[in-house]
């Protein structure tokens, strides 16, 4: 059997991989949090101790947390701080800050692909409005890099996807991504235009760097001063990467954005898996992943969710927000689009199947926040 018949028959696995085994599980706790003035620390402390303890999964490793500033810090919705709507909130990372040091970590380092710049990810922070040097003064260890192009190494790094991947056969990235002991994900609870749900998973979209897979990536080269966004290659295919890195499968493949960003977040997480995966929802945005996104709610759910399997933590959260993890094409919240989570699956990153999942903490019944309804 070829590998386009074996895609050709996904759907119809279950909660089988291609390989035709069980996608793995891991437990996810869910903590309800009114409020971005309660003690953090606490609460992420006793959320790592309900899936195995923080040292066990830290100590003495180099901890990598892909943040979520998503869009221009300039773009505000109803003049809110961004970290109350689209962007990782600055008191939730100092708090995840504080528990991974005092766990052990030995190096802690911050990453993000800098929205249309290739500098210093702190420039960009306090463009943001976040207090860097109160951030520096929690550990001694803590690491900053903007992974928008090729940054403090000598090279990008070639990272394949498992059994061959949907759009891509392998990635060219940031080294920070390869050079980590610990992946983290640090991500908002939101809805999202082409993919449903953007939360742990749909977060490391951003390790593509603008300067291979941006609109003015460099045709042959990587663009290493790349001022733009990253649509035309991974959303539309209305371009392919810069020539040096790994090129489209299938080049005759859609391009439909709603078909292809699903895709290419699962086959992102086959490739990079996510060590631990945190979602949160004190306060964030409905209907949309940020303020350019017509009809979106500011809305306060009152959650936040740990995991240490990205597929299986999205799938608590995406229950959370009312909908069912496992729906298909047509249903809310993957109305448009295809479901990146039932994908992924379908790669062995994990399972969205709610009955193989251990939800410790609050139940999923109490922490519910219907976003469709809000």
């Amino acid at each position: 059997m070829t590998r386009r018949e074996l895609l050709a028959l996904a759907p119809l696995l279950g909660t089988k991989t291609l390989l035709g085994k069980e996608a793995p599980t891991a437990p996810v706790s869910i903590a309800k949090c009114p409020s971005y003035n309660e003690d953090l620390t606490a609460a992420l402390s006793t959320m790592f101790d309900q899936i195995g303890g923080a040292g066990r999964l830290v100590k003495n490793k180099t901890v990598t947390i892909k943040l979520n500033l998503t869009g221009s810090p300039a773009l505000k919705f109803q003049g809110k701080a961004v970290g109350t709507t689209h962007y990782t909130h600055p008191k939730t990372l100092m708090a995840m800050i504080s528990v991974l040091d005092k766990a052990g970590a030995r190096r802690i380092r911050l990453v993000e692909s800098a929205w249309a710049t290739a500098g210093p990810l702190e420039e960009y922070m306090l463009d943001a409005g976040w207090n860097v040097r109160a951030m520096r003064s929690l550990t001694p260890r803590l690491e900053f890099e903007n992974t928008n192009a090729l940054g403090q190494a000598k090279k990008y790094s070639r990272l394949k996807v498992p059994g061959g991947g949907y759009i891509f056969p392998a990635y060219d990235v940031n080294h920070s991504y390869e050079d980590t002991d610990v992946f983290m994900s640090m991500a908002k609870l939101k809805n999202h235009e082409t993919c449903g749900v953007t939360l742990a998973m749909k977060n490391i979209f951003g390790i593509t760097p603008a300067s291979i897979y941006g609109d003015d990536a460099g045709a042959d080269e990587p663009n290493e001063s790349p001022g733009k966004g990253r649509v035309m290659v991974c959303h539309m295919g209305k371009r392919g990467p810069s020539k040096s890195a790994p090129q489209e499968i299938d080049p005759k493949s859609s391009r439909e954005p709603e078909t292809r960003m699903p895709h290419v977040v699962a086959e992102l997480n086959a490739m990079r898996p996510i060590d631990i995966a945190y979602i949160e929802g004190v306060e964030t945005l409905a209907g949309g992943e940020g303020p350019w996104i017509q009809g979106i709610r500011w809305v306060r759910p009152g959650v936040m969710l740990l995991g240490t399997n990205a597929v299986t933590t999205d799938a608590v959260a995406t229950a959370v927000m009312g909908y069912d993890p496992r729906a298909p094409r047509g249903t809310a919240p993957f109305t448009k689009c295809d479901n990146s989570l039932m994908l992924a699956e379908r790669l062995g990153v994990g399972t969205c199947d709610l009955k193989r999942i251990e939800v410790v903490g609050a139940s999923i019944e109490s922490a519910r926040f219907p976003f469709s309804a809000a």
